[in-house]
């Protein structure tokens, strides 16, 4: 019976929506997260009666036709790139992105990823880094004569030194955007990579034309909302449970032919 096989299938789509929307609620507080959707398609159908085929010898077309399908699956894990919430920390080195780009940081393998996680700390060189110790790119690089650093809207860098008055430049925060931002490849640790989907990235600075602004003292909530996922959770359940109850009919049914054969 066919229907065990395509209720097993919808019961294997709700599996992963449902793991899915686990890790949107379990990543609710990581700065910079992006909330991810689970989209599903249908799979190919049985032509029974093939609708548009004729009917009789005279030419008459068939207008609906008999078709059934065979389930569902997996389309994508599509990744929303709205904007989060800027939540305000008080602390000179953690800086958000109010708009497009993200940040550029060099990975120990030599790659360049991209994170919306502007957490940043010194090493013990004075250069800025992400919180797993990835230098920020272009690489800056805070003396350690430093008694209070600034950063604009645009990333410039600045810091006083010394007894100095006058502030030093200490380099630029650049940004990067994507023609296809979703098509980027999650790596953990709030890191994506460039991938052919997303396009090449595209270097600029910030508060300048198609980049955001940034913002010191602030970083980027998650974009998850809690209401929508439980909403949604409650819906996987409920779908899941009505494919389960599919398999269970279909078994009674099975078992009732089984019992006229006997």
């Amino acid at each position: 019976m066919k229907a065990l096989r395509i209720a097993a299938t919808g019961m294997q789509a709700q599996e992963l929506n449902v793991e899915v929307i686990s890790n949107n609620i379990a990543n609710m507080r990581t700065t910079g997260f992006k909330q991810v959707r689970a989209e599903f398609q249908d799979l190919l159908y049985q032509d029974i009666r093939r609708v548009g085929a004729n009917s009789s010898a005279s030419g008459n077309i068939i207008p609906t036709g008999v078709q059934v399908g065979y389930g569902v699956k997996t389309g994508a894990t599509a990744r929303i790139m709205t904007q989060g919430n800027l939540q305000q920390t008080g602390k000179e080195l953690d800086v958000a992105i109010r708009g497009e780009g993200f940040f550029s940081v060099q990975t120990p393998d030599g790659q360049t990823a991209y994170t919306r996680d502007g957490s940043f700390e010194l090493d013990a060189n004075g250069n800025l880094v992400t919180l797993d110790g990835f230098q920020v790119q272009p690489n800056i690089t805070v003396p350690n004569n430093a008694r209070s650093i600034t950063i604009n809207r645009e990333g410039e860098v600045q810091a006083l030194l010394d007894t100095s008055t006058t502030p030093t430049n200490l380099g630029q925060i650049q940004l990067s955007r994507f023609v296809n931002k979703a098509g980027l490849q999650s790596i953990g640790d709030n890191l994506y990579l460039e991938t052919p989907a997303s396009g090449t990235a595209i270097d600029g600075t910030a508060d300048t034309a198609g980049f955001g602004s940034i913002s010191q003292n602030f970083l980027e909530n998650s974009n998850v909302n809690a209401v929508s996922e439980l909403s949604d959770l409650i819906s996987a359940q409920r779908a899941y449970e009505m494919n389960a109850k599919v398999i269970s009919a279909s078994d009674e049914m099975m078992q009732a032919s089984a019992s006229i054969v006997r």
